[in-house]
C-alpha cells in the first residue's frame, strides 16, 4: 500500500492519461452501469464531454457481459468509454478494440487499454474511491469541472463508501469550491417523515412500508413534518426511537451511520444527497436512465417524474424485501433467497446484511431473461474476517459456465438456468474456507 501523497500522485497521473486519451477524439461511445455510482459517473462524463464539444452516445447497462460487447460491435467503431466496469472482466474487455476504462473494481488481469483504477495506485476501490469519483478525477483533467464534485460524492454515497483517502480529497475540494455544504443530523431524505418511513429502505425498520405502524410510531413520539424542519429536541427524540428499533433487530453497524454529516449538493437540481442516490438507483433499475442523466445534466424538468419513479420503485422493493424474509434459505456460510424476475436484487441483499442478518453474507438469485443473476453482499466486519465475494463469485460462477466479479464486500454473477444448486454448493465451500482462513 502506498502512502496518501504517493497514491494521489499516481491517481492524478492516471487521470491525466485517461483525459488525454478522451480529448483526442471528437466523438465517443459511453457505457456505464445502472446503479447510483455508475449513473453519477456517466453524468460526470456527459457533462465533461458536452463542455468540450465532444459528441457522445450514452448507454446504461445492468451488467457488463457478452451482450454489452455485442452492443458495442453494432456501433460505428467510435472509441468506447467504460465507466464502473471493465477491470474485472479482462476476457471481455480485450474484445474491444478502442476502449478507455474508468473503473474501481479490482483488476483481474493485464489490460492493454488506457485504464483508470484506484487499485493501480494502491487504493482500495471498494472503500476509498468509487467509479464516479474516478470519473471526476478524469473530468478535472479535461477542463474546469470541479463543480461536478457533488455528482462524485453522490456516487460514493450510493456505493456506501466513506469519505476517506481519495474520496476525502474530492470532498475537501467540493467544500473549497462551495459545491457542497455539510451539516449534522439524521442521514435521510427531505420528504415528510411519514413518507420516508413508508417509501425508503434506508433505514429499514419493522415499520417500513406500513402506514398504520408508522403512524403509531410517530404519534407516540409526537413528531411530524419534514426532517429539515424539526427542532434539535425533536431530532434527538426521533433518533432515539429509530436507534432503539435498530438495536432490537440487531442492526448495530447501521446505528453508527444513522447520525452524522449531512451533505447538501449546492449545484445539483436534487440537493439532498440521499434523495439523489434513491432517484438514481430507481431510474436505473426501472430502465429510465435517461431521466437520471437528465438530472445529472442539471435539467430540473424531470424531477416530478423522477420522484414518482422512486416512490413506486421503493414500494415494490419493500414488498420484495418482505417476501425475501419469508422465503429465506440458509447454506453453511451464507443466507440466500431464490427470486423470479425481481427488481433491485442488489438492494435486497444489501438491506438484508445491513439491517436484518449482518452475521453472514447474503445472496439473491434472480431468474430473469433466461439467466440467473446473483447479487451478493457482505459487511466490512465479514471482509476483515476473510470474506472476498468477488473472488468467490468469480470462481463459483466460472465452474458452472457463468461469470462474475466485483468487490470483496459486494459482488455479482450471471449463471445458466438450472445451475443454481451446484453454484450454491461450490460458493458455500469457498466462502467457508475464506472465513476459516482468518478464524
Amino acid at each position: 500500500m502506498t502512502d496518501g501523497k504517493e497514491s494521489l500522485a499516481v491517481i492524478e497521473a492516471l487521470s491525466k492519461q485517461v483525459a488525454e486519451a478522451i480529448l483526442k477524439h471528437d466523438r465517443v461511445r459511453l457505457i456505464s452501469h445502472n446503479d447510483a455510482d455508475g449513473l453519477s459517473a456517466a453524468g460526470i462524463m456527459c457533462n465533461a464531454l458536452h463542455r468540450k464539444g465532444i459528441l457522445f452516445h450514452t448507454t446504461i447497462v445492468g451488467q457488463f457481459d457478452q451482450s454489452t460487447i455485442e452492443l458495442i460491435e453494432k456501433t460505428s467503431g467510435d472509441p468506447v468509454i467504460l465507466c464502473d466496469m471493465g477491470s474485472g472482466q479482462v476476457e471481455l474487455t480485450s474484445k474491444i478494440n478502442d476502449a478507455i476504462i474508468i473503473d474501481h473494481h479490482k483488476p483481474t488481469g493485464k489490460l492493454e487499454h488506457v485504464h483508470f483504477n484506484p487499485h493501480l495506485a494502491g487504493i482500495d476501490g471498494s472503500t476509498e474511491l468509487c467509479a464516479a469519483c474516478g470519473a471526476y478525477m478524469v473530468a478535472r483533467q479535461m477542463g474546469d469541472n470541479t463543480d461536478l464534485a457533488g455528482l462524485a460524492l453522490t456516487g460514493a454515497m450510493g456505493d456506501k463508501q466513506a469519505f476517506l483517502g481519495a474520496n476525502k480529497f474530492i470532498l475537501d475540494e467540493a467544500l473549497e469550491k462551495k459545491v457542497v455544504t455539510i451539516t449534522k443530523g439524521l442521514r435521510m431524505g427531505d420528504a415528510p417523515i411519514e413518507e420516508i418511513f413508508e417509501f425508503n429502505v434506508d433505514p429499514f425498520l419493522d415499520i417500513t412500508g406500513n402506514k398504520e405502524k408508522i403512524k403509531e410510531f410517530l404519534d407516540k413520539l409526537g413528531i411530524y413534518g419534514k426532517l429539515k424542519n424539526l427542532s434539535n429536541e425533536q431530532l434527538t427524540k426521533l433518533s432515539s426511537g429509530i436507534i432503539l428499533k435498530l438495536v432490537k433487530q440487531g442492526s448495530f453497524a447501521a446505528v453508527d451511520s444513522l447520525i452524522g454529516d449531512i451533505y447538501t449538493l449546492d449545484r445539483e437540481v436534487v440537493s439532498n444527497i440521499y434523495d439523489f442516490v434513491n432517484i438514481l438507483n430507481a431510474c436505473g433499475k426501472d430502465e429510465k436512465p435517461g431521466i437520471a442523466l437528465t438530472l445529472c445534466m442539471r435539467d430540473a424538468s424531470v424531477i416530478d417524474e423522477a420522484r414518482t419513479i422512486v416512490r413506486e420503485n421503493q414500494r415494490v422493493l419493500i414488498i420484495a424485501i418482505r417476501k425475501a424474509q419469508e422465503q429465506l434459505k440458509s447454506a453453511r456460510s451464507f443466507r440466500y433467497v431464490l427470486l423470479d424476475d425481481s427488481s433491485g436484487s442488489g438492494i435486497i441483499s444489501g438491506t438484508m446484511t445491513r439491517y436484518l442478518y449482518p452475521d453472514k453474507p447474503f445472496l439473491t438469485f434472480n431468474e430473469v431473461e433466461g439467466k440467473i443473476r446473483i447479487s451478493g453482499r457482505g459487511t466490512r466486519k465479514l471482509v476483515n474476517a476473510g470474506l472476498d465475494l468477488a473472488a468467490a463469485m468469480r470462481e463459483a460462477s466460472a465452474s458452472v459456465g457463468g461469470m462474475g466479479g466485483g468487490h470483496d464486500v459486494a459482488s455479482g454473477a450471471t449463471i445458466p438456468i438450472g445451475t443454481a444448486m451446484k453454484f450454491i454448493d461450490i460458493i458455500d465451500s469457498i466462502i467457508e474456507k475464506q472465513l476459516r482462513s482468518k478464524a
